[in-house]
Formats: structure tokens, sequence, C-alpha cells
């Protein structure tokens, strides 16, 4: 085997696409060799959670993005389909590498698999080295004063706001060495991550999926102090959130990135600096809950939920994917979902409670339909979220917490311009009726035919609500006997 100061190095990407802030990539220009930078399409190795066609999309212009970035310094991506362990296995036969280095991931599935690679490849003799750049703290390091991990978000982000936050690493490009003889490679487009059917034409005008564009939306936010965060961040109708959940899902940037940002400001301790960290920590929570409780993206963190008794019906949950339950705020959000791969988080607590309240429908269908459909989906993310609005998770809203589609509407949407622009049949409804259209007069609907044109209620919000109250009370009753 080489001479480690001198034998090339692999370092394995994953949802680390950035050559900023990359730990590994910093370890593995440290060591002197050449670098490798290798990505691997293992969907298998994923477990159940394969990547969803809107991720896909994201991926595939992320990779793009990550290839030009390793070009400016003559390192070429190296990409290939198949199982990981064997995969790593050929290129370092191919490079002569005897080093794989990569950044954690924190999936139950991809943490077994990872640890099974570590494992076969140091017994067989090679230098295996994983480094953390997708969260501000460990998983495992954050415990209460018992010694257990938190299950209540603000003393957990109490906590954290307690410790060193470690700055971003800080990467030399100018010392990577390409490797002379490159390994085999597949082009980006034979891993056939774009859809064949053009369903995500609306996501090109909506995003940008480079660290460049990822960089630019925080350096902006930070300066301002994220000024109009708290004020606007639950109005869909405004472009008050960060849009910046893809980028850190993806690692184009990174959390200890947009804590620094706003250090370069002194904008951490104001109000909407404040605020926005603190959803940063959300997102820190979320994967120390999974990783503590590695069930949770199937099954209730609370276990008596597992016995709830939910009223699946195919029907009604199609009509609440495609957009057509009648309550006009809903069906924008699960529209702009669609077309954009995205949706502004006040809505996604709304079309969250209708699904799993007044349809009971079980949250894992739910969270299973934003897997498939929203760029940022992220495992962590995605299962505390739906967890949070079924009233089965840490810190959860309580079940008996129902959402009313109608007053939700008007109140973070009250001129009704979110509605219009995502629900072109009520464009001409007048304001004061448009979250409740089906109580309007004829004239007020401008022609608009409620059960023609645009849908009924596929559930009355009063029954709907009460149902989900006396399904609530059944659970309780289960409890107790």
């Amino acid at each position: 085997m080489p001479d480690s100061s001198t034998a090339p190095c692999l370092v394995w990407f994953r949802q680390d696409l950035r050559i900023h802030d990359n730990p590994a990539l910093q370890a593995a220009i440290e060591r002197g060799g050449p670098i490798v930078p290798v990505f691997i399409c293992d969907e298998k190795g994923e477990g159940q959670w394969s990547f969803g066609g809107a991720t896909k999309w994201w991926l595939y212009h992320a990779l793009k993005d990550l290839a030009d970035q390793l070009a400016d310094y003559d390192l070429r991506l190296i990409i290939r389909r198949g199982q990981t362990g064997a995969e790593l296995k050929q290129l370092l036969q191919d490079t002569r590498a005897d080093a794989v280095y990569w950044n954690r991931r924190y999936e139950p599935d991809v943490i077994k698999r990872d640890t099974q690679i570590k494992e076969t490849l140091t017994a067989d003799g090679f230098e295996v080295e994983s480094f953390n750049a997708s969260l501000l703290f460990e998983p495992w390091k954050i415990k209460n004063q018992s010694g257990k991990p938190f299950q209540v978000f603000t003393p957990y982000w109490k906590h954290c706001l307690k410790q060193d936050i470690v700055p971003p690493v800080s990467v030399d490009h100018r010392q990577a060495r390409p490797l002379s003889e490159q390994p085999a490679s597949l082009e980006l487009d034979e891993l056939e991550l774009l859809p064949t059917i053009k369903w995500d034409s609306g996501f090109y005008d909506f995003w940008t999926p480079t660290s460049t564009a990822a960089r630019q939306r925080l350096g902006k936010l930070a300066a301002s102090g994220a000024s109009g965060y708290v004020s606007d961040r639950d109005r869909p109708d405004m472009d008050g959130t960060s849009r910046l959940s893809p980028y850190l899902h993806f690692g184009q940037i990174g959390p200890r990135e947009v804590f620094a940002a706003f250090d370069k400001h002194d904008s951490t301790g104001v109000k909407g600096g404040k605020k926005f960290l603190s959803e940063v920590g959300w997102r820190e929570f979320s994967h120390h809950l999974m990783f503590h409780f590695p069930h949770t993206p199937t099954d209730a963190l609370r276990p008596e939920f597992n016995h709830f008794p939910w009223e699946m019906d195919e029907q009604l949950l199609r009509a609440w994917q495609k957009g057509e339950t009648g309550y006009p705020i809903v069906d924008a959000g699960m529209r702009q979902l669609w077309a954009t791969g995205w949706m502004h988080n006040r809505v996604r607590m709304i079309v969250a409670s209708i699904l799993v309240k007044h349809l009971l429908i079980p949250w894992q269908e739910g969270a299973r339909w934003f897997w498939d459909t929203l760029v940022d989906a992220d495992l962590a993310n995605n299962t505390q979220g739906w967890q949070w609005s079924a009233g089965c998770g840490a810190d959860a809203a309580p079940y008996f917490r129902v959402f009313n589609p109608i007053l939700q509407g008007q109140k973070f949407d009250p001129n009704g311009d979110y509605v219009r622009e995502w629900v072109p049949e009520l464009r001409l409804v007048e304001t004061k009726v448009i979250h409740e259209p089906w109580e309007a007069g004829f004239d007020q609907l401008n022609r608009v035919v409620i059960g023609r044109d645009y849908p009924a209620p596929i559930v009355d919000h009063k029954r709907g609500r009460n149902r989900a109250l006396q399904a609530y009370e059944k659970l309780k009753a289960l409890r107790s006997k």
C-alpha cells in the first residue's frame, strides 16, 4: 500500500455538496496526497427512504454545481452507481488510494450502512475517517441533567446555546492535489435523476439550486438581521422565510456558516436573528430526536398513538394530494408544493392538521407524500413536523388542537393573494369570502360555481373537528383499559 503522505484519499460526498466548510475535504487535503472526490448513487443503501422525485431534481443540480466548484481546482467529481461498499472498494483499487473520508449522516438506515462500510474497510487496512459537516452539535453529545436525550425543544435549545459553536472549517482549496490518472466515471445524466415527464418546469423559476445562491440569500438575511422574519414568516403571501431548507438538507450550506454569517453582522441577538436561529435549532432538535429514537420515521414517538383509530380513505387522501379539499388555503399549499417542490411552513402545518385531524388519515401518509414532493425532504425534519402536527411526537401540539383552515387563511393570507396565486379558479372571488367561498353569494363569487368550478369542502370543519376529538377520546379510553 502506498505511503499515506503521498497516497490518494477518496472524499465521499453525500449530503455535504459544497467545497467550503467541508471538514472531510480539508482533512483529505491536509494529508498531502491526491484527492479523489466521489459521489455514489445507491438508492438501496438509503433503506426505505430512497430519493423522492423532487429531491432527485435538486440532487441533479447540486451535483452539477459541486462538479463545477471542484473543477475550479482541477478536481474531477467521480460518479458511480451501485452498492456503496463495493464501489468504494473498487475505487480504492482503481486509484491506489489508502483512505476514505466522509461527513456523517444521521438517518437510522444510513448509520447502519456507514458503520458496516467503516468496519469492513478498516479491517482491510484502509484509513476511514468521518466528520461533522451538517449539524452544530453531534446528537450524542447533547443530554439533559439526567443524562438522557431532550424531548422538549425550549430546554434543549437553551442548553445548546450554552455550548461553544465550532466555526466553519476553512478549506485550503489551493493545496488540493488532483489525481493524475482519473478513474472511470459516469456522466451525471446517466443517473437519470431528472423526470422524463416535465412536471418540474415550475421548479426552475422558483429555485437556483447552487451553493452560491444559498450563500447570497444567507448573506442578505444576516445583513438585515432577519428584520422582517418575525412579522412576515407566517405570511405565505410574502417572501418572509429564508428558503434555505433545501440548501441545508443537501449541504450546499452548513449551519455553522449560518451562525457565522449572523455573528459577522452582530445580528444573533436581535429579535429577527434570534428567532431565525431558533428555527435552525428546530432542525438540530429534529436530528437529535431521530438519532435517539430511530423508530420515529415510521412509528409514533408516543407509543399510545400507534393504536390511534385512524380512518384511512384513499379518495380523501387523493383529494388532499391534488389540492381539491375545498379549503382554499389548504389547496393553495398543496398546489404550490406540486408546482415548486416547496410549501410555506405555516401552510405545512395547516395542510397537515386537516389531513390527520379533519380526515383522520395517518400522519405517515402525509409524510410519504411530502417525502416525494418536497425538494427539502429531510427525514428528521419531515418526521418531526408530521409527528408535531399529529400530536404524537416530542414537544408536539396537543392532538385536541385542531387548526381551523378558514380562520388560518383569514389571518395569514388576509387579502387572499396566496390563494389567488395558486388557486386560479378563485381569482375573481371577493376577498372577504375567499377563504370560505361556499358561504358566499353568487355576486361575491363572480360566477364561480362551488361544486363545479371549485369543490365544496370534503368535510365540514365543525364535523371534522368533532370527529377528531371523538377519536382522541377513543384513544384515551384504550389507554385507560
